[in-house]
């Protein structure tokens, strides 16, 4: 069983539906804005001391999933 089947829900009660790692508000893509900004996932561990390294790299997981076979438009075509 992959991470992300363990610990990313989505539940209509819990932030409108969005994925989010389970026992917590926190959403898949607010981990990845952290890690966006520069934070590691440890820096993430500090500052939200209910999650778990496991719970993160689900996130990340997940994340990977979602965008794997979308296309990228190359930005000149999005002009």
């Amino acid at each position: 069983m992959r991470l992300s089947e363990k610990w990313i829900i989505s539940d209509p009660k819990i932030l409108g539906g969005k994925p989010v790692i389970r026992g917590t508000r926190i959403s898949v893509s607010f981990i990845l804005k952290c890690l966006a900004s520069g934070m590691t996932v440890d820096d993430i561990l500090e500052g939200y001391p209910h999650l778990t390294r496991e719970g993160v790299l689900a996130a990340i997981e997940y994340a990977a999933e979602v965008m794997e076979g979308e296309k990228v438009l190359p930005i000149e075509l999005l002009s």
